[in-house]
Parts: C-alpha cells; sequence; structure tokens
C-alpha cells in the first residue's frame, strides 16, 4: 500500500499575512471616508480646477493607484464629499426639525441658530463659493450641491412653513419664497467672508446676524396670533 503525502503549505509572506489581519481590513473599509475628508479640505483650500488628484492623495496619505480603487475621477471625489461630508448635516437637522412638536417660532428659532453655527466653523463656506465660482466651467458640480444640499435645505423650510401656515402661525404667502428670506443672509454673509475677507473686509458675525436677522423677520412672518 503506498503512502499518500500532500505537499507542504506555503507560509504566508509578512504582505500576506498583514493584508488578511484584522487591523487591514478595517484600514482599507475606513480609507473612503480618509480620502473624502481629505478632499473636503483640498477642495475647500484649492478649488475643483485646481484641486490634482495627487493632492488628495497626498492628503488622505494613500498612493494615486490606491485613490482609483474608490474613485474614477474628480467629479465623483466632489459627489462622494457632498453626500458623505455635507448632506449629513442637513439630514441631521431635518431629521430633528420633521419631528419637533412645538411651534413654529421656537423651531425657527433652533433651525437657523444651527445653520449659521455650522456655516461658520465648517468648511462648507469655501465650498459654496467654489461652486459659485467654477458653475459655469463645471456646471456637474453645481448640479450635485443644489440637488444634495440647496435644494434639500430649501425644501425643508418650506415645509415646516408649510405646516405652519396650516395651523395659522404664518402667514399667508409663498413658503419658498418666505424660505429664501429667511436664510439669504447666510447665504450672503458666507459669500462676502470667502470672497472679501481675504482682501481685508471686515467679516460680519454669522451666528449674530442671523439671531438679529430673525428679531427683525419674524414679527412680519408670524399671525397675530402666532405673536401671542
Amino acid at each position: 500500500m503506498s503512502e499518500t503525502s500532500s505537499s507542504p503549505k506555503r507560509p504566508k509572506s509578512r504582505v500576506e499575512s498583514a493584508e488578511t489581519s484584522p487591523k487591514w481590513r478595517r484600514r482599507a473599509e475606513a480609507r473612503p471616508a480618509e480620502i473624502v475628508e481629505a478632499a473636503y479640505e483640498v477642495f475647500s483650500e484649492k478649488g475643483f480646477a485646481a484641486a490634482k488628484l495627487d493632492d488628495i492623495a497626498a492628503r488622505a496619505g494613500v498612493s494615486k493607484g490606491a485613490l482609483y480603487l474608490y474613485f474614477e475621477t474628480k467629479q465623483e471625489i466632489f459627489e462622494a464629499v457632498v453626500k458623505q461630508a455635507v448632506a449629513p448635516n442637513i439630514g441631521a437637522i431635518e431629521q430633528m426639525a420633521l419631528g419637533f412638536p412645538g411651534p413654529f417660532e421656537q423651531l425657527i428659532r433652533m433651525m437657523v441658530p444651527r445653520v449659521a453655527e455650522l456655516a461658520d466653523k465648517s468648511n462648507m463656506g469655501r465650498v459654496i463659493k467654489m461652486v459659485v465660482g467654477e458653475s459655469g466651467n463645471f456646471p456637474e458640480i453645481a448640479r450635485v450641491w443644489h440637488d444634495d444640499v440647496i435644494a434639500v435645505g430649501i425644501g425643508l423650510l418650506t415645509k415646516v412653513i408649510v405646516r405652519a401656515q396650516e395651523r395659522g402661525e404664518v402667514r399667508a404667502g409663498d413658503p419658498r419664497q418666505y424660505a429664501i428670506s429667511i436664510i439669504g443672509p447666510l447665504l450672503t454673509a458666507v459669500i462676502f467672508r470667502e470672497t472679501f475677507v481675504p482682501t481685508g473686509a471686515k467679516p460680519f458675525d454669522i451666528p449674530a446676524l442671523m439671531q438679529q436677522h430673525l428679531e427683525t423677520l419674524l414679527p412680519g412672518l408670524l399671525t397675530t396670533s402666532a405673536r401671542t
């Protein structure tokens, strides 16, 4: 009777062992988010046209080849930035607003400061300026920003106003135009800051500006019964 022997297993190399380790897998799973975070910073600093994939890869600590494993184009990376780094902030405010049980005035006094703080402290203002300035040459980035940020934000505020009108808290009028009346000064102040402050202009205190705006706007927006 002949003996059969299986060939000995080849020991894994150090590279293979590292690539199959839980730590390596966790690192690979986190890499797209790290690329998106790096791209957010690069886009806000350099703009869309001037941002290079090499810059994004270097900021994320990966090779350019590794970047292509997750994203094929700079456009795809920008879309990921909007969907993963910006839109979730709007989503959190939307969840809070649509579930709020109190009157419109209380809700709007909670919502607007949160949005003002976000615009004041994050890189969102730089990206807004980038989208406005480069939309002529790159209309797709404007479309993405509109669809996932602007339309969602204005749509949320419009829904809130419609509900308040149905409860008799906000006077009759076009709710979408009311929405832009509420948020307009915030957008103006952000664009002013990103465009003119670098040249020496004095910035606006965005949270204080929006608080003053609410005190001025709400008496005209609310019905008599809601004010009392």
